[in-house]
């Protein structure tokens, strides 16, 4: 239906969504073929890829009190409660230090494994190789204080129960790697042998120059023949292997879940049962370090005692010997045994005394207090001092670990410094007021002493002599039986100290474990994959394709409505040698809507139209000439003007010339008769542009170019002028004043999106007027979401264009393909 009046729709979003859409669908060949790519590519990896396992142990940390602690035994310490505890085992079993202890027990340096030789498991001329540590009938000791070769494959088969053939092939490598595994060193040296290999026994020690070790049988079926393979790793490489250990406790409790994962089983048993067991050691020796300490000083002690009351013996016996006053009378013993007991306690004040000189001068000049001597070895009985004592020792040692596997700048140092700066103050001042008070002790005592000795100057000069002798002898034997005391009192408490970690559940293979690989993943991740990068493809296709491909991308992109549509030829006369072809019925399309164009704007005498373009190549004349030829088969006397001065060459078409033309009327050398040439299809003329003139902007301007048009109205019915390119001149503008309509050529896949913002912008303007949109070299692509058929759309509210019936026709000949399904229909009719 035609519609009465013109409104201009707003553009829509400058992509076509429904477009992309139709695209993407009809592009499932695609899709899917890249998907079957990448869930191929996923298979292999699955299948190139070994078992994952994870598994756990359970520990409980506890707050074990030893049964002997009272408080008079405080030769242990714990503080912080079981929270603090929980988070420095947390800390202690991801450190550096504590997994190189476990690495070192386990030699987990040393690989075990065999070659898989399945061929989906090789790849290139790689094969996979099976850790099979724990699952061979051998281990292998290793000499410690000899340098082992790293990373290099050893050979190992055996050739009986007891025998077997070692090899190792050297001659890739002009350099190898050594590590003693004892001190940790690491040695580089040249490889002077291309092939190692000999026979040996089980229990042999194997000694060469780049290794050495004993294979020791261990229970298993030997499998002769069967190669197993050794290597060596770097001590650092396999701590870090291990390091990944994975903690998780529940919020509040003390419980550790400590689990690890590996492709071996066996490995990750024996690791963390191993990890655990060092972790209670390590506890168990940091529980008892005060009573080690003070067993170590009594022992140290006690040694020069000995020595002291060894000698103060021969000195009593020998004067004894050698003098009359062999016992002290009633008076001199009484005396003997006062100056004995203050003599003692004057020596313990002393060392209680020379404690605080020794620990405020350790705390004032040292920086690291892990080996601040324990209080009590100095009989000092002050809880709090040594409880400071004790959190600081800890939190010193505490500090000592962590700088092993943590950086410097780390926050915890920092809340551990600022933790025993506290302490170092308090104790600072605790240290003070004691030492105060020892004095205030000590003076009192050296009263009373010295009152003793008054009455000690009257007696006779050998008894003073004999009473000083044995006042030395019992007080080094005083002090002997002191430190004795505290000697068996620290054995007991180390004794009887138990580690505060407990094991719920050790690591144990039961079965089960596997957590990867985890190729349903792998799969899900091979379609999305398939499924979205050729989307993406396909829209960054999209994106940056500049063409216009039908007429919805024209809608977009401007508010000119569309005329009409015209399909492919191949043929410039179309409409007049094969008048019945989808093209000719478009251009009769074409000629129905420029009729409501005329009569909307009541153009009742002589009609004109003008046809140009963005560029060359659009169809401009080709339509030109068509619009001519369906008007004049109308038996409408009709002239078809080339007004493109600059590069003519509608005249090749009609078999006629180009000598002369509207350049020489414009120029007024001829006259209108003089320039009208007759064409081959009734009712139709032809003026050509003629000659190239130099100046073809200013002759299409001129008052011969208004005598030119007038004249032509007076004779014909219809006027088509060809005009040059809008893009690249501005002669069709000028030129737009004398038609009655416009018609803007738009060539699908040829023309680009941005051609059209001149026309756009002179539209906007109101620079050009009763334009209209015909797009050439129309195909109907139904992937893009486009269907045209007869009848389609409309424009002005006027119908416009069609496309044959809905189909794309070669107007000279079927392609192959269409000649090879139209000969299967005619054979299969013919059955």
């Amino acid at each position: 239906m035609l519609g009465e009046d013109f409104q201009i729709k707003d553009l829509q979003p400058n992509f076509d969504f429904k477009g992309f859409f139709f695209r993407v669908l009809s592009s499932w060949k695609y899709i899917a073929l890249a998907t079957i790519i990448f869930l191929g590519i996923a298979h292999q990896i699955n299948v190139r890829k070994l078992p994952v396992y994870r598994l756990n142990t359970l520990v409980n940390v506890q707050d074990e009190q030893n049964p002997f602690f009272t408080s008079n035994t405080s030769l242990t310490f714990n503080w912080g409660g079981t929270s603090n505890k929980v988070q420095m085992v947390i800390t202690t079993l991801k450190s550096r230090s504590h997994n190189e202890k476990v690495v070192d027990e386990l030699a987990f340096y040393t690989n075990y494994y065999t070659i898989d030789g399945n061929k989906n498991n090789i790849i290139g001329s790689h094969r996979r190789p099976i850790d099979v540590y724990k699952k061979v009938p051998f281990e292998v000791l290793v000499n410690k204080t000899h340098p082992q070769v790293l990373n290099q494959e050893i050979s190992i088969k055996f050739t009986s129960d007891t025998d077997f053939e070692l090899s190792s092939d050297f001659s890739e490598k002009g350099f190898i790697t050594l590590q003693n595994f004892q001190t940790k060193e690491i040695l580089n040296q040249p490889s002077s042998k291309k092939l190692e290999k000999a026979k040996y026994k089980t229990g042999e020690l194997i000694t060469l120059p780049y290794l050495s070790f004993t294979i020791h049988r261990v229970p298993g079926k030997i499998q002769v023949g069967k190669e197993y393979i050794v290597s060596f790793t770097s001590f650092d490489q396999a701590v870090s292997r291990y390091k990944g250990v994975t903690i998780t406790a529940e919020k509040g409790s003390s419980v550790l879940t400590i689990s690890t994962t590996g492709y071996n089983k066996n490995r990750i048993v024996d690791y963390l049962n191993t990890s655990v067991m060092v972790l209670r050691r390590d506890q168990l020796k940091q529980k008892n370090l005060f009573a080690t300490k003070t067993i170590n000083f009594v022992d140290s002690t006690l040694v020069v005692l000995t020595d002291t009351l060894k000698a103060n013996e021969k000195e009593l016996n020998d004067f004894r010997e050698n003098n009359k006053a062999f016992d002290l009378n009633a008076e001199g013993t009484k005396l003997s045994d006062q100056l004995t007991n203050f003599d003692f306690e004057k020596n313990g004040l002393n060392r209680k005394l020379s404690y605080y000189n020794s620990l405020e001068s350790y705390l004032v000049n040292k920086t690291s207090y892990e080996n601040v001597p324990a209080p009590t070895i100095a009989g000092i009985e002050e809880g709090n001092v040594i409880s400071n004592v004790a959190k600081m020792i800890s939190l010193s040692n505490q500090r000592s670990k962590l700088e092993y596997s943590m950086k410097d700048t780390a926050p915890v140092f920092k809340d551990i410094d600022r933790e025993i700066s506290a302490l170092k103050t308090v104790l600072l001042e605790q240290i003070k007021s004691a030492k105060t008070a020892l004095q205030i002790e000590l003076s009192v005592l050296r009263g009373n002493i010295s009152k003793i000795e008054s009455e000690f100057r009257k007696l006779p000069i050998e008894q003073q002599q004999l009473i000083n002798i044995e006042r030395k002898y019992d007080l080094s034997n005083e002090l002997i039986n002191s430190f004795l005391s505290k000697r068996n009192e620290a054995s007991i408490i180390k004794a009887a100290n138990v580690s505060d970690i407990v094991v719920i559940d050790v690591a144990k293979d039961v079965g089960g474990g596997k957590i990867g690989p985890n190729t349903r993943f792998n799969y899900i991740i091979a379609i999305g994959l398939g499924i979205l990068l050729p989307i993406i493809i396909l829209f960054l296709i999209t994106i940056l394709d500049n063409n216009i491909h039908g007429t919805e991308d024209v809608e977009r992109l401007t508010k000119i409505p569309i005329l009409g549509v015209i399909g492919k030829s191949n043929r410039t006369l179309v409409v007049f040698e094969k008048s019945k072809s989808a093209v000719s019925e478009a251009f009769r399309a074409i000629r129905s809507n420029l009729q409501y164009i005329y009569n909307k704007n009541k153009v009742t005498k002589s009609k004109t139209v003008l046809v140009t373009s963005s560029v060359s190549g659009e169809g401009k004349t080709f339509t030109s000439i068509n619009i001519a030829t369906v008007f004049a088969l109308s038996e409408k006397k009709t002239v078809l003007v080339g007004l493109d001065l600059r590069k003519p060459k509608i005249f090749d078409d009609f078999n006629l010339h180009n000598d002369f033309g509207a350049v020489n009327y414009l120029i007024g050398k001829k006259g209108i008769d003089d320039i009208l040439q007759k064409t081959h299809i009734p009712y139709l003329d032809l003026i050509t542009s003629g000659p190239v003139p130099p100046n073809p902007a200013e002759l299409l301007i001129s008052d011969n170019m208004d005598a030119f048009i007038a004249e032509l109205k007076e004779r014909y019915d219809y006027i088509v002028l060809d005009t040059p390119p809008l893009g690249l001149v501005a002669d069709a503008i000028e030129i737009m004043k004398y038609s009655d309509a416009n018609i803007y050529m738009v060539r699908q896949e040829y023309t680009k999106k941005g051609m059209l913002a001149l026309i756009n912008e002179k539209f906007k303007k109101g620079e050009v007027k009763n334009i209209s949109i015909v797009i050439n070299y129309f195909k109907n692509k139904a992937k893009y979401g486009y269907g045209y058929g007869y009848g389609y759309g409309y424009g002005y509210g006027y119908g416009y264009g069609v496309y044959g019936n809905g189909y794309h026709e070669n107007e000279e000949k079927d392609n192959l393909w269409t000649k090879i399904l139209k000969l299967l229909k005619l054979k299969k009719k013919k059955k």
